[in-house]
This record gives C-alpha cells, sequence and structure tokens, in this order.
C-alpha cells in the first residue's frame, strides 16, 4: 500500500524560473494478477462523492493592501451570472456602483473619493447578497492565483534569486481568517510575482495526496520569474488527478508580444514537471508526471490575450453606453402607458439577439479575441481547453477606483479579456488528438487518391465537397463550454467521473486594482477510494491468488514458522497474522524467524526476493532493519545484485530473517512514530505467480535516540512507560528545580536535572571500577602482565581504558553485543543491571561493555552533552585567545566553559555529571596505577619504551607517575570528548582545522579532568 503522503510536506518550493531537472526513466508496475484482481473488485472500495471547487484569478497590479478585499469577493461572494446584473454606474458618480464596492485604503490616490460613502460588505441589501454571497462551506476546494503581487517591473525584483515569503503570508492569513473552522491549505507555490494558493475543506482536505508543486520562468531570458507560471499537481481520493496552473503570460498590443505569449503558454507546459506519484494500485511512477497526465486541468491567470485590431476608444465608448445605463428607456410616465405597452409588445428577444443588450455588444468583441484566434489557430490552448461563456466586461483595463471606467490614462489601452479561466479535461485532450490523427489519415488517404490519378480539383469527379472555411457553423465555438449536461470523463485509473461549470464572470465591484478578479465555481463528481476498505479486498486478494495453482508453470509454498507467526504485542494480546511477526524488537536486539520455500509443481522454479511491490526489478532493496539468508549458494549465472535459487520438484530451501533496529536515526523515527516496522516482500518465481510475504515487528520505546530535554520528562519505570505516548513537547517544559536530581512541575510530571539513565550509568560504572581494580590488586601478575589501564606508548596520548575500542581487553563480538543488547534493555524498562548479564561473565567484561554502552548512549543523544550552538560560541571563544595569544588559567577556564554551556541548565548539569564521573574513573586509575609506575624502571618492564623522554633519558619514578596521570587524564577526555560535543559540521575544513577542532573538544572535557599541575 502506497503511503499516506502528507499534504503539506510539498509546500517546498524550487528556485524560481528554474528549468525541470532530468527524471529517471518509468519503473515497472506491480503484478499483473494482484493490479488485474483489485480493480475489478473496485466496486467494494470505492464510493462516489460530490464537491465544489472554486478557481479564482487576479492581478492586483502590485498594489498595496490588495490583500484585504481578496477574502471579501473570492470566500463570500460569487461572480454574476447574467449580463443584465452588470453594475450600473452613475454618470455623475462613476466611482459609485449600485453593489457594494470592494476597496482598499491604499491603492491609488483616485480612490479616496469611492471611499467615502463605501457601504459596509456585511450590511449589503438582501438582494445584493443573495445574487453575490457565496456560502464558504458549499464550496471545498478554493483555488486562488494571483499575479504581481510584487512589483515585477522593478529589475530588483525580477532578477532576486529568492522568493520573499512575507507577501504571501499577507493573503494566505487574508484567506484563512475568512474560511470556516477547519479549511487546510493543501499546495502553495510562489515566483516572484505568481501566487498559487489551494485550500480544502475539512471533509477534502485528508483525500488529497501527492502534492506537487512546481513553477516555470518564461521572463528575461527566456526563464527569470517576472513571468511564467505556477503549479499544482494533487490527487483526490486515489483516483482523480487535478492540476492548476496560474500564469502571468507576455504583456503588450502587437504581433511582437501576441507570439511570445504564445512561447510563453508552449513553455509552460513542456516544461513543467511534478513529483513522481503512486497511484491507487500501488504503482510507483519514478519518472513523474507532467502538464496533460492529468485528469481535469485548469489554466487561469492574466494570459495577457488583447482584442486584436480593435480601436480602443471606440470599445471604450461602446461599453460605456452599458455601465452608465444609456439603453434603458426610461420615457414612459404612467402607469397605464407601460401596462399598454407591455401589452403590445412581443416576447422579449433573447440577450445575444437583441441588438442593445450587452451580451450582443460582448459578442460582437469576442471573434476580435486573440486567445479566441490563437486557438483556432491552433497556436496557443488548442489542444482541448476550454472556457465559459463570457457574458462580463472586459476585465481589463480600469481607472483604480471606479466600476465601469476604463483606462482614462494617456496610453488609453482598449479594454480586453485579459484574465482568463480555461479547463480541460482527459476526455477533451483525447477528442482533440483523435481529432488530429483523423485529419493526419485523411490527408494521407489524399495524396495517396493522387497518386492513383483522383484529381480533386476536377468537379466532375468530386461527389462532395466540404470547405471548413465556407461551410462550418460561425457561430459554432469548438473552445467554449455550451453549460450543457454534466461531461462524463474516464480518468487514468479508470473511473467514471463528472464535471460541470457553474458560475463563470468577474467581479466589477473590486476597486482596488486595475484588473478585475474572475472566478469560476464548477462541481466535480469524482469516485472516493476508502482507504479501510481496499485494505481488506488487498488482503482477501492476496490470500486467494497466495493459494492459487496454475498446472503446468512453476509453483512454490511459503511455509512460515507458525510458532512464531501470531501477533505478538507488548501487552500480550494475540492476533492471527499471515505473515512473519517478530513481536516486540530492542534497540540491538536481534531477531531470527524462518520462512521455507518449496517447490510444490512439476517443474523447477527458480525464486528470488525483489524488494517492496512497484519497485525497481533490477535492485533487490531491504529495509534497514532487516537482512535475510538463504541456506543454498546462489545461482551462479544470476547477478549478484539480484540472487536467485533453483529447486526442483519437491525440493525445498530455508531462508532465515533477522531483525535488528541499531542505526540512531531510525531509533529516533520510530520513538517519535514515523516509522514503523512493517515491509512486503516479493517472492518472485520465474514464469510462476509473485508471494507476497508481509513483515511485522512491534518497536519498544527506546531511551537511547532522544535529546536531554526529553529524556529528563521521562518517568521511574525507563523509556518503555511510553508505549504509543510522546514526549517532548506535548510535556510541560518547566522544571521547578534544576540543581536536584529529580523535581515536579505545575502539572505533577517528574523531571530530572539531567537524564536518569546517565546517573544510572556512571553510577554503576564507578561501582564495577573499584571492583576491577580491587580484583587486580587481589590477584598475583607476573612482570609480563599489563593492568588494563596502563598507558600506551603513544606519544602523550594515553589508552582512554575504559572507553576507547582500541584499549579493550574483552574482544568476543558476539558476547559484547549480547550484554551491550541486554544493558540498553536495562536502560529502557529501568531494571538494575545486574539482571543484564550471565553469571560466567567477569567484572572486567561488565565495565568495558557497560562503558561502551555509555559511550553509544551519548553517541545517540540527539542534541549531545554540549549542543552545536554552545560548542560554536566556545570554539569562537578559543578563536579570540588564539588571536589575542592569551592562554587563560585552568580555573578561569573551567569558569568561562561552565558559563557558555550554563545557558542551557539541563545540558550543564549533564556536562559536570560526565566529567565529575571522568575525575573519579581518572583517579581510580591513577591510585591503581602507582604500584606499577614504582616498578617500571626495571630493564625487564615490558612498558619501560613509555618512561623514554624526548632527549631519550629515562624519567624517575615520580616523573613517571605524573606522566602517566597526564596520559590517562588525556585518553579519558579523549574517548568521550567527540560522543559528548555536537560539532556543527567535524568534517569541515582543511585537515589542519579538523585536527585543531578536535584538539579543542579534548580540551573542554580536558580542563575538568585533569588535576591542577
Amino acid at each position: 500500500m502506497p503511503p499516506d503522503a502528507d499534504p503539506t510536506s510539498s509546500l517546498d518550493q524550487s528556485i524560481p524560473g528554474a528549468f525541470p531537472d532530468a527524471i529517471s526513466a518509468a519503473s515497472s508496475s506491480t503484478p499483473h494478477s494482484l493490479h488485474q484482481a483489485i480493480y475489478a473488485r473496485r466496486a467494494e472500495y470505492v464510493r462516489p462523492k460530490e464537491i465544489r471547487v472554486k478557481v479564482g484569478t487576479w492581478n492586483v497590479a502590485s498594489f498595496k493592501n490588495t490583500h484585504k478585499d481578496v477574502a471579501a469577493w473570492f470566500v463570500r461572494r460569487r461572480p454574476f451570472e447574467e449580463p443584465s446584473a452588470v453594475v450600473n454606474v452613475d454618470p455623475a458618480h462613476p466611482s459609485q456602483p449600485d453593489a457594494a464596492p470592494i476597496t482598499t485604503e491604499d491603492a491609488s490616490v483616485d480612490k479616496d473619493k469611492a471611499q467615502e460613502d463605501e457601504p459596509d460588505l456585511d450590511k449589503t441589501s438582501s438582494s445584493d447578497a443573495e445574487r453575490f454571497s457565496d456560502t464558504a462551506g458549499e464550496i471545498d476546494l478554493y483555488v486562488l492565483g494571483l499575479q504581481e503581487v510584487v512589483d515585477i517591473t522593478s529589475a530588483t525584483e525580477a532578477l532576486r534569486p529568492y522568493t520573499d515569503p512575507a507577501t504571501a503570508a499577507k493573503f494566505k492569513s487574508s484567506l484563512e481568517d475568512a474560511l470556516p473552522k477547519g479549511y487546510k491549505l493543501v499546495a502553495e507555490q510562489q515566483l516572484i510575482g505568481l501566487l498559487l494558493l489551494v485550500f480544502a475543506s475539512p471533509s477534502v482536505a485528508p483525500e488529497v495526496r501527492s502534492v506537487s508543486t512546481t513553477s516555470v520562468g518564461t521572463g528575461l531570458m527566456g526563464y527569470m520569474g517576472n513571468k511564467g507560471g505556477v503549479s499544482a499537481r494533487i490527487v483526490l481520493g486515489e483516483t482523480t488527478r487535478m492540476v492548476f496552473i496560474n500564469s502571468h503570460l507576455a504583456a503588450g498590443a502587437d504581433k511582437t508580444a501576441l507570439e511570445r505569449r504564445n512561447w510563453d503558454a508552449a513553455q509552460i507546459a513542456s516544461r513543467t514537471r511534478f513529483d513522481p506519484i503512486v497511484d491507487s494500485m500501488g504503482v510507483s511512477h519514478e519518472n513523474g508526471e507532467s502538464i496533460g497526465d492529468e485528469d481535469f486541468a485548469f489554466w487561469f491567470g492574466d494570459l495577457n490575450y488583447r482584442l486584436e485590431g480593435m480601436p480602443g476608444n471606440d470599445v471604450r465608448r461602446l461599453l460605456m453606453l452599458h455601465t452608465h445605463n444609456e439603453y434603458d428607456d426610461d420615457t414612459a410616465s404612467t402607469a397605464e402607458s407601460v401596462d399598454l405597452a407591455d401589452a403590445l409588445q412581443p416576447e422579449p428577444l433573447p440577450p445575444s439577439q437583441d441588438p442593445a443588450s450587452l451580451q450582443a455588444t460582448l459578442d460582437s468583441l469576442l471573434p476580435h479575441d486573440e486567445l479566441r484566434q490563437q486557438q483556432k489557430a491552433r497556436k496557443a490552448f488548442h489542444d482541448g481547453w476550454r472556457e465559459g461563456e463570457i457574458n462580463f466586461l472586459p476585465t481589463y483595463k480600469y481607472d483604480v477606483g471606479t466600476v465601469g471606467v476604463f483606462d482614462s490614462s494617456e496610453k488609453r489601452r482598449c479594454p480586453s479579456w485579459c484574465d482568463r479561466i480555461l479547463y480541460r479535461t482527459r476526455r477533451d485532450k483525447s477528442a482533440y488528438e483523435q481529432r488530429v490523427k483523423e485529419e493526419e489519415e485523411t490527408k494521407k488517404r489524399d495524396e495517396e487518391l493522387k497518386k492513383e490519378g483522383f484529381d480533386s480539383n476536377n468537379d466532375d469527379e468530386v461527389l462532395f465537397e466540404y470547405d471548413p472555411a465556407t461551410d462550418a457553423d460561425d457561430d459554432y465555438d469548438e473552445f467554449a463550454d455550451t453549460g450543457e449536461e454534466p461531461e462524463t470523463v474516464t480518468t487514468k485509473e479508470g473511473f467514471d467521473d463528472e464535471i460541470e461549470l457553474e458560475h463563470y464572470g468577474a467581479y466589477q465591484e473590486v476597486l482596488s486594482s486595475d484588473h478585475k478578479p474572475l472566478a469560476a465555481t464548477f462541481r466535480l463528481k469524482y469516485d472516493s477510494v476508502m482507504p479501510e476498505l481496499k485494505a481488506l479486498v488487498l488482503a482477501e486478494v492476496a490470500k486467494e491468488l497466495d493459494r492459487a495453482e496454475n498446472e503446468g508453470r512453476p509453483g512454490v509454498t511459503l511455509i512460515v514458522e507458525r510458532d512464531h507467526s501470531k501477533n505478538e504485542t507488548s501487552d500480550g494480546k494475540q492476533q492471527s497474522f499471515d505473515g512473519v511477526n517478530f513481536g516486540p524488537i530492542r534497540y540491538l536486539e536481534a531477531k531470527r524467524r524462518n520462512v521455507t520455500v518449496a517447490n510444490t509443481g512439476q517443474v523447477p522454479s527458480t525464486i528470488g526476493f525483489f524488494g517492496q511491490p512497484g519497485s525497481n526489478e533490477d535492485e533487490t532493496k531491504l529495509p534497514s532493519w532487516l537482512s535475510m539468508s538463504f541456506d543454498r549458494e546462489a545461482d551462479k549465472a544470476n547477478s549478484s545484485i539480484n540472487p536467485s535459487y533453483t529447486l526442483d520438484p519437491g525440493e525445498a530451501c530455508n531462508i532465515e530473517l533477522e531483525v535488528k533496529v541499531d542505526d540512531l536515526q531510525l531509533v529516533r523515527d520510530l520513538n517519535e512514530e514515523r516509522a514503523h516496522l512493517d515491509d512486503i516482500l516479493v517472492l518472485r518465481v520465474n514464469d510462476g505467480r509473485d508471494h507476497f510475504l508481509p513483515i511485522r515487528a512491534e518497536w519498544q520505546q527506546s531511551a537511547f535516540g532522544r535529546s536531554i530535554d526529553k529524556l529528563i520528562r521521562i518517568p521511574e519505570g525507563g523509556a518503555r512507560k511510553l508505549q504509543h505516548q510522546r514526549t517532548g513537547s506535548e510535556a510541560d517544559k518547566k522544571s521547578d528545580d534544576n540543581s536536584g536530581k529529580n523535581s515536579t512541575s505545575s502539572e505533577g510530571a517528574k523531571f530530572w536535572s539531567a537524564p536518569r539513565e546517565l546517573f544510572r550509568l556512571t553510577e554503576y560504572l564507578e561501582d564495577l571500577l573499584e571492583r576491577v581494580v580491587a580484583e587486580w590488586d587481589m590477584m598475583d601478575h607476573d612482570d609480563a602482565t599489563v593492568a588494563p589501564w596502563s598507558i600506551t606508548a603513544q606519544g602523550s596520548s594515553g589508552s582512554g581504558w575504559p572507553f576507547a575500542p582500541d584499549s579493550w581487553t574483552f574482544k568476543s563480538f558476539g558476547a559484547r553485543q549480547r550484554m551491550a543488547c541486554s544493558i540498553a534493555d536495562a536502560i529502557d524498562d529501568d531494571k538494575p543491571f545486574e539482571q543484564a548479564f550471565e553469571p560466567e561473565d567477569t567484572t572486567l567484561m561488565k565495565l568495558e561493555t557497560m562503558a561502551e554502552t555509555l559511550v553509544l548512549f551519548l553517541r545517540s543523544l540527539e542534541d549531545g552533552v554540549v549542543p552545536s550552538d554552545l560548542w560554536a560560541k566556545l570554539e569562537a571563544g578559543y578563536d579570540d585567545q588564539a588571536k589575542s595569544k592569551k592562554q587563560l588559567a585552568r580555573e578561569k577556564e573551567r569558569t568561562w566553559i561552565l558559563e557558555v554551556i550554563g545557558q542551557s541548565p539541563n545540558h550543564s548539569v549533564t556536562f559536570v555529571l560526565m566529567t565529575s564521573m571522568l575525575g573519579r574513573v581518572a583517579t581510580e586509575i591513577r591510585n591503581a596505577g602507582k604500584s606499577e609506575t614504582e616498578s617500571i624502571t626495571s630493564p625487564t618492564s615490558p612498558i619501560k619504551r613509555t618512561l623514554t623522554a624526548v632527549g631519550g633519558r629515562m624519567r624517575s619514578a615520580s616523573e613517571a607517575q605524573k606522566y602517566a596521570a597526564l596520559n590517562v587524564e588525556k585518553g579519558l577526555a579523549g574517548a568521550l570528548a567527540e560522543p559528548m560535543i555536537r560539532a556543527v559540521d567535524k568534517t569541515a575544513g582543511k585537515e589542519k582545522d579538523k585536527q585543531l577542532r578536535r584538539q579543542r573538544m579534548v580540551r573542554v572535557v580536558e580542563v575538568f579532568v585533569a588535576l591542577d599541575v
């Protein structure tokens, strides 16, 4: 089953205007039999669902505070539905519409006049409310595309290599405040001045999967972001792919600008690439998808197409007749004359046939619309894109702060429908491709007839002639929505969806930009997959296929170790599970289960594992926590990447599966329930059917892999008390007393001043060290026997025993692993450490394994004993000392280090705990080494070379003891400095810099461990 993707996880965006990365080749599909069987039963897990989608677009022209207007028209109002609903303007007061205007305070200086008598939107008349208001809860998807949210004419903005999120945040906040509670932002993408936002209702948001957003710049030099498009791809209910494209194409009214608009649109369509998705059948499309692969696409924005060849003054004058109501007849003076006129007047003409109607005027202008011309010429948006009926005034260009007052500036631009909302279904695209194919076939047949001597120019030989230029219906527009019955669309997944355009219109009452907003509302009916029902079908189908036999084809039977195939859980409950269940799994614990594969067919069977369903067949990839081994050699002829094994009829082989969690990042993810120990292996049988082997284990919460702030909140009883719970952000992070071992918060939860696990580890380790030293002293040793804590012959650095791996005397890997796992379990379950050992384990073995576990625990800390931010301050201090050539005295250096680390009290206490423990260990080792130091001057001493001075002379006994003490302290500090301290990047810089960084890390620990000598 594909994982449920978080819709907000795809809100990250790439560099504005960048070309898309190359995508790898497509991966293989899931096994055919499983795919077909599940699809055949789709009626069992699919349910119909109907939603409404509102798509809006607005060029805000970088005016200030336009974000305050967005909610008013996009969420609370719907566009005009009829031409007669156009807001009329009083010629004496052109800025005052009949309906409540929407303005902001700073859009233009001309708007001050428009705001003097501005009505309150909440107090709009009932007729206005009925005409314009949209019940927000009735819309399930709000898709808003904005252009020029920043000044794209500014070279600074156009060439900026990043996008400032502050502007987008204003528009998002405005919409979030206006939307009902529960609506969620599921997709967002910004490219300089372009902004795309998609909000989903509480009932739809959980069904939005595989969200991918991207941008394509087509501006300066063909890729900068001052022009271009931003796109979002979502999948609804695992069945329906939807794409939303918000674009701003090249401006200008000349032919060159028109061609550049077409080029911009083609670049956006060809260069847009979305992330790979996992479809409803579990197939991973690693090559991603592009525009054209979706089921429903919506392309909107400032497309900038103009009215070709139309005089601007004439168009403005003609449209102003309607906006100023000069076509209305108000000469009737009495009720009788009105009644008589009504009685004698014939049925009113439809708006499109009434010469005085606005629709007739619009119909006369639309044939000059460049967009429709380019569609018919097949130069842009011709491959299935269509649009609702245009019965609204052009959306550009207006005087800011007015309704119906077109450009009165010096340029006096011709009004145009620059802002558009187009849409296309999979059916529309397929119909266009089929039409092109038929045309090519017709052309090919014509050429063949000409070769055979048939002359189409000979009238005597022509039985029927059709010329699209003369015989076509002039009123037919293949690119316009007819508004008839809802269209049924068969999706890529084979489901039947329906879409219907309900509303399409502009908002003349919005005054804060020279563009008018535009919106379209669609009703979408689609089939939605019910995950819980599909999971049941998948389990049944897999079980049925697993039992099916096919005579004459290779067939095998999987036999799972039945004693362990129950759903063991930590609370003792058991449930049936047709797979390999390892039960509870602890950190560092290794569990093994056996699976037998028997050839129950009549012919030899070649088998091999090929990862998860839908994965790349060329490589077997097991999860990091799982390994497998066969009890036989692989076939030599097969690749080592995918080893295979051939079984003769009646023959069987055993497969051992092992689960072990030792990766710290995986431990962190398991603790936070971001990952789970479950998988499905595919056993591939050549020329046979696949077998699916589910793998499951239940993770046991561990103290390893957590931060200090989380560890101090773990209650008595250990991390296992947190099973299926969370720590950290949910807990009260205040500590009443950081100086003691534990305290209580205001909510009653127990806190520790440092991780309780470290208190236990250090205390038990010190006790073991005392016992090891005492046992060593009580035993007789010859001169050739060296104590484990003795210094090595490596200059001035000590061995670091018992913490450094190269100093361990206990070398048995298997025994160390067994003991380390038991110690970790005792830490997590808060059990006495003595229970972690066997009777045959010596004190020295216990000590070295306990020290190894302590180092591992320190390395696993998410933030370290000294976090990276505090280390950066310490390193900066050492840099300052090096520049000033002033070395702090040891006591002052300790004080300075504690002051820096003390900025985080919990880390400070932990640091003091660890360095105090090291100091006691160093003291114990120094005391234990006195007797050895007194005799090492003997010529027969095996460590005589450690007493050799730089000049070659022999040291005295007192000098040797002092030298040994220094080595002990430096060795201990060197062994634990790196596990305790988190540097930002330990590998950064030259080798000399890395060496200096390590010396400073050792110094920070050593200064608290070494004696004041």
